[in-house]
């Protein structure tokens, strides 16, 4: 699951077939398809190429339709977005969410889940509310950000609410690019062996994200300088 997850990163376009081939290519060995689409659908994987997607909407939830193709972001608390990420550990896995500001990059809250159930978002969600409110607020087409319970609460507060197309995984590319640097910079060179130790590392690195990693698209500023400014 660690492999998928590092090819995944480098190629998210990648579906389970593909994914397959260069696993094999890779090591060596012969590993079967099915094996790694079950896998894909446990971690939460969606390929923009067609294919299992844990990523599919419940029938009976509302899509919203997509409303940043072409915007110019140029204000914190325009935009904001959130996903949930697969976090391997030495024995098992957890599940990441996290809520950014797209202008600043800011982190506005996080939380770790043994689960991808829709309450460990709401959570996230309402935590970085209780410090503002964005004027959009952007998601994938996923049960959990299309369910009832997580839009009311963006409703509720007036916030619009835009999704992902099918098969886009790109338009939150804010939100895949903190996934990639969070993992590189932090994950796979710690190779956590407990939940505490996780919490307590994604932590640190967190705070360091926010308020001393400097960013090249923000001139060399902090997400934090940028967000308070």
């Amino acid at each position: 699951m660690r492999m998928i997850d590092e090819i995944y990163l480098q190629c998210p376009f990648y579906g389970s077939r593909r994914i397959t081939a260069q696993l094999n290519r890779d090591h060596k060995v012969s590993w079967n398809r099915k094996r790694i689409q079950r896998l894909m659908r446990i971690m939460g994987l969606r390929g923009i190429a067609p294919g299992p997607d844990t990523s599919k909407p419940r029938a009976e939830n509302k899509i919203y339709p997509y409303l940043l193709r072409n915007v110019n972001i140029d204000q914190v608390n325009q935009v904001w977005s959130t996903d949930i990420t697969y976090i391997p550990m030495v024995k098992g896995f957890m599940y990441l969410v996290a809520v950014i500001d797209w202008h600043s990059r800011y982190v506005l809250s996080w939380i770790i889940s043994n689960t991808m159930d829709m309450s460990f978002c709401i959570d996230a969600l309402e935590v970085a509310l209780d410090r503002d409110t964005p004027m959009i607020f952007n998601t994938d087409q996923g049960s959990q950000f299309t369910s009832h319970a997580f839009t009311k609460v963006l409703l509720d507060k007036n916030i619009k609410i835009s999704m992902d197309g099918r098969g886009r995984a790109l338009d939150n590319i804010f939100v895949e690019r903190l996934w990639r640097t969070v993992k590189y910079e932090n994950i796979y060179i710690n190779d956590y062996r407990t939940v505490t130790e996780l919490s307590n590392g994604l932590k640190q690195y967190f705070e360091f994200y926010n308020q001393e990693r400097l960013h090249q698209s923000l001139d060399y500023r902090t997400p934090e300088e940028v967000y308070f400014s």
